[in-house]
């Protein structure tokens, strides 16, 4: 980060700006942020966002190099690749459908995209994830904690109390009915308090607050190295308005997804995003399909599409909620999930 301003790979008129103003080093360009860069040179905050994203990719390359000695591109086979993953670990649902069809739950390391219409549940997944991820690994969890960036404002947090609350009942069962003393010494610490003080929440209320939260949070995730989830609820909102220049929109979208796929690498988190629905006119008929376009398509390592079925909409997750509270025996393990209501929601599931 001690990079000197003048050996950045950025237009020679913008570092000969940076210079006048008294910049120095890349570290101080990141700490003043896109705003204050803006004001400082004059320039858009787009501009300003382009070069701070240019700036971060480049140090981050130079510190790839440095801690991998001679710079050169990491071998290993493909046993060692489906080894490493299979040690990843799943963050599970508690939908037992859909933890099958993700081959038991969201994956750490992976981005995976919830696509759907307004209502359909993609928030409220979120939020089950983000009470998920911190499930003591004796219960079958990963014991992590979670970062919820919010661009909707459509957070809830007295719908994650009733969440957690939930979530810490039932593993309160499960101790209840094995008597192991890893169980019990875990939920020692795992109450509702400890689940709520453990979700980091960030609302972003434009795209240039959200590209900015995304690029500083490794800083963020250093400090706070048991985060195993990053959420981004609204991926879509913040850039369906107020762009008259659409390559800047996609050029924007792509340093954004490369970033995510930094951060789920390289701190071992789940990148979890929800995407609104739009309408694609064909020649005979109309269809739903994923906001952003197909470029943002190919951003996500697995796509998660819910629709309504028949036109009903039924409120799936209370009737999930309703179905762990009438289950006879709930508490053989942590593995154990209510079947999804097949009338009520269905979704389809695409890996790239």
């Amino acid at each position: 980060m001690q990079r000197e301003v003048g050996s950045l790979p950025l237009a020679p008129a913008l570092r000969a700006k940076l210079v006048a103003a008294g910049f120095q080093t890349a570290q101080e360009l990141l700490e003043t942020g896109p705003c204050g860069l803006s004001k400082e040179l004059g320039i858009s905050k787009e501009e300003a966002l382009e070069a701070l994203q240019v700036v971060r990719q480049d140090c981050h390359g130079d510190a790839a190099r440095t801690a991998g000695g001679s710079g050169t591109t990491r071998k290993c086979t493909a046993l060692e690749l489906l080894e490493e993953e299979q040690a990843q670990g799943f963050i599970i649902t508690f939908c037992s459908a859909l933890d099958n069809i993700l081959g038991g739950g969201v994956q750490l390391t992976k981005i995976t995209e919830i696509c759907g219409a307004p209502g359909v549940g993609k928030t409220q997944l979120c939020m089950q994830l983000a009470v998920d991820v911190q499930i003591p690994e004796c219960f079958g969890g990963v014991a992590g904690e979670a970062v919820f960036i919010d661009t909707e404002g459509s957070f809830m947090v007295d719908r994650v109390v009733d969440i957690a609350t939930a979530c810490v009942q039932h593993c309160q069962l499960i101790a209840e009915a094995h008597q192991e003393e890893d169980h019990l010494k875990a939920l020692e610490t795992f109450s509702l308090e400890s689940i709520l003080s453990h979700i980091y929440y960030f609302r972003c209320r434009d795209y240039i607050e959200l590209l900015a939260q995304v690029y500083l949070l490794p800083d963020f995730l250093s400090e706070h190295s048991k985060v195993r989830l990053v959420v981004v609820d609204g991926i879509a909102f913040p850039f369906r308005h107020d762009f008259e220049d659409l390559s800047l929109r996609t050029r924007l979208l792509n340093g954004l997804a490369q970033q995510l796929i930094i951060i789920a690498n390289d701190h071992k988190s789940a990148v979890v995003l929800t995407n609104q629905m739009t309408t694609r006119i064909g020649q005979n008929q109309s269809t739903l399909v994923p906001a952003l376009g197909e470029s943002w398509g190919h951003a996500a390592t697995v796509r998660l599409i819910f629709h309504w079925d028949n036109s009903q909409r039924a409120d799936l997750w209370r009737m999930i909620l309703e179905a762990r509270r009438n289950e006879d025996d709930p508490s053989k393990n942590i593995s154990w999930l209510p079947r999804c209501a097949a009338s009520s929601c269905h979704s389809k599931c695409r890996r790239y």
